[in-house]
């Protein structure tokens, strides 16, 4: 198994795909507290080895000759009768003792013992769907937006707080809330090996929680209470203290920046964040107090016009904006665009993107319920000044922070992302073939790449495993011998419309199954990667299952061409980058009406183009339809 890095954690991103996720309305009075189910949630299982090994056979074959299959059959045979069951005796003894044996392995594999810049490789960004109704582009009004989007923000942070949040639930399953603790007042801190996260929230019955905001601008960094004389501000109180922070930016030149320095190679962020922290202890008091902000806004200059049907520029902006306006260890940057529209980012080692896409539906809510505009009375009380945190730098940390910048301008240029709606159906006719919409753009993105590529493309989808104690995702693989075939025949000019349907619906029907499995807890590659973290920690060679050429061909070790997520039916959407060079990395939300997509891939990558994959699967999504309509007639 190859090391992992960023390539393992950036296509184990997101969402939710649980058909029936409850995400009530949490400003109405529940009796059920946010917290109060997670005593009873059940331990994370671990599968039967046989059949995670007999699933992942089958999970290569679509990729194999009938030669390497065999070779592979004997590696995995060999591998089960020998090293594979004294590893799994090991695992599960792990398993008996904890009640999530991965949680802790996945937080360090896949996000805390990366070296590549966070900020792009493990970060997720978005844009905010707020143009869609109420806030179209508009320039000189973004403040009084962002002062109702931070107050409502804080809203949602008052209801963890206070546990008022509905727990949220897969039909009447509750599913684990704990990583709702994280969206507030939590950091990643750089280490020279290993990174660590450091939690500051606390809920009310718990004890004090930091009540601060940060807020970045032109290259430099205030901080004020977002809590005063025991009151969150009102929006026409916040809307004062950014204004102030505005002009004093404005009116001064442009701030050292050291926040880029959070978008370096980790192993560089942490030295030079020690000898920011050596210069001066008032350096080490400023990192502290960004750490356990709330979260941190990003006053940012761009003006990305986007449209309800083109979200391009306003993704891309959120994905590699001006890195001296983010911090990107954060676990929640609000990004306020001049045009008066949203975006945001936000670290993804804490908690997967379902978190965010709950306090953004929330907003999106409350903002369509107000038309965007603030209710309340417009007083102000008299309230402290924002304070700037003014670092203190000498030449070695303006290097860094001229390094950092420098490094982050070169990767970006390289990233490539497109963001469309696709308006000719949604969900509602997809139903109406009593097709699972998510299933059927999951097809389409298989039966795309089999035409770019000439070839099955491995792809990643995220399953939700919240079911369980501190669950967070399992594989599911949707390039299936079943999709394979099909892409075969659609591609066949001599095979006939009822066959392609026949071979489509057995398809639905496989990633149907293996997706209620992976949700279940019984997929396979998070079992794998336990059974190699094992042999890892016990100082055995590498088994050969994780060298054979099949495990990482089929996606294995992070390898995925296609990294893919559900973000949900709601209005909410966020982006990527591709987990592999060759790759693309795609996110997408189902409505009623449309489909929104945003596609990512590397320009270095002659192989691939995200625009040209977004316009062939916006043909494929057709011809899906067409076939479920006339093979029917």
């Amino acid at each position: 198994m190859r090391s992992t890095g960023c390539r393992l954690h950036n296509g184990f991103r997101c969402c939710l795909r649980y058909d029936m996720v409850d995400m009530a309305d949490p400003s109405k009075s529940v009796p059920e507290r946010t917290f109060q189910f997670q005593k009873h949630l059940p331990p994370l299982p671990l599968p039967c080895l046989h059949q995670s090994l007999q699933k992942y056979l089958e999970a290569v074959k679509p990729f194999a000759s009938e030669e390497e299959l065999r070779t592979t059959v004997q590696i995995v045979q060999e591998f089960e009768d020998g090293v594979g069951k004294d590893l799994n005796l090991k695992l599960q003894q792990r398993a008996k003792q904890r009640r999530n044996w991965l949680e802790e392995w996945w937080l360090d594999t896949a996000y805390l013992e990366v070296r590549a810049p966070s900020q792009l490789y493990v970060n997720f960004g978005g844009p905010a769907p707020y143009l869609e109704h109420c806030w179209p582009p508009a320039e000189g009004i973004e403040l009084q937006r962002a002062s109702l989007c931070t107050w409502l923000s804080l809203q949602y942070w008052d209801m963890i707080r206070t546990e008022k949040l509905p727990p949220q639930k897969a039909g009447k399953t509750p599913l684990d809330m704990d990583q709702f603790r994280m969206l507030f007042n939590t950091c990643k801190v750089p280490g020279i090996t290993k990174d660590s996260i450091h939690n500051y929230f606390k809920t009310e019955s718990e004890g004090a929680c930091p009540v601060h905001l940060v807020v970045l601008c032109r290259g430099r960094i205030f901080m004020f209470d977002a809590v005063y004389d025991g009151k969150i501000l009102t929006p026409p109180e916040l809307f004062r203290q950014l204004s102030s922070v505005k002009e004093q930016c404005e009116s001064r030149a442009r701030g050292d920046g050291v926040s880029a320095l959070t978008s370096e190679e980790r192993t560089r962020w942490a030295k030079a964040r020690e000898h920011l922290v050596n210069l001066d202890p008032r350096n080490k008091d400023h990192l502290e107090a960004i750490q356990s902000s709330l979260f941190v806004i990003s006053l940012d200059e761009t003006k990305p016009y986007s449209t309800p049907y083109n979200y391009t520029n306003m993704t891309l902006e959120a994905m590699v904006g001006d890195p001296s306006i983010r911090w990107g260890d954060k676990s929640y940057n609000s990004i306020v665009y001049s045009d008066g529209t949203f975006g945001s980012n936000c670290d993804h080692a804490p908690y997967d993107a379902m978190v965010l896409v709950s306090l953004c539906w929330y907003m999106d809510q409350q903002l369509r319920a107000t038309g965007g505009e603030w209710k309340g009375p417009d007083t102000v009380r008299p309230l402290p000044s924002p304070e700037e945190l003014v670092f203190t730098l000498d030449s070695k940390a303006l290097s860094d922070i001229s390094h950092a910048k420098k490094q982050y301008q070169e990767t970006t240029q390289d990233l490539q992302v497109v963001c469309y709606a696709f308006t000719a159906f949604g969900k509602s006719a997809i139903k109406q073939k009593k097709l699972h919409p998510d299933t059927f753009i999951q097809l389409a993105m298989q039966l795309t790449y089999y035409r770019l590529h000439n070839k099955p493309g491995s792809c990643y989808e995220t399953a939700m495993t919240r079911k369980f104690f501190h669950g967070r995702t399992e594989t599911m693989r949707p390039s299936t011998s079943e999709a394979r075939d099909w892409c075969k025949a659609m591609l066949d000019p001599h095979c006939d419309m009822n066959t392609q349907r026949k071979l489509m619906l057995s398809a639905f029907d496989k990633h149907n199954q293996l997706m209620a499995e992976a949700q279940e807890g019984k997929g396979f590659d998070r079992h794998l990667m336990g059974l190699y973290l094992v042999a890892k920690e016990e100082g055995l060679p590498v088994p050969d299952l994780f060298k054979d050429p099949l495990y990482s061909r089929s996606g294995g070790g992070g390898n995925f061409v296609l990294s893919s997520s559900l973000v949900g039916y709601t209005t909410v959407l966020g982006a990527v980058a591709p987990m592999v060079h060759q790759g693309y990395g795609v996110f997408y939300r189902i409505r009623d009406d449309r489909l929104v997509f945003s596609v990512s891939a590397w320009k270095s990558c002659r192989e691939t183009d995200a625009a040209v994959f977004f316009n062939l699967l916006s043909s494929s999504l057709h011809q899906m339809l067409h076939l479920s309509t006339r093979a029917q007639l």
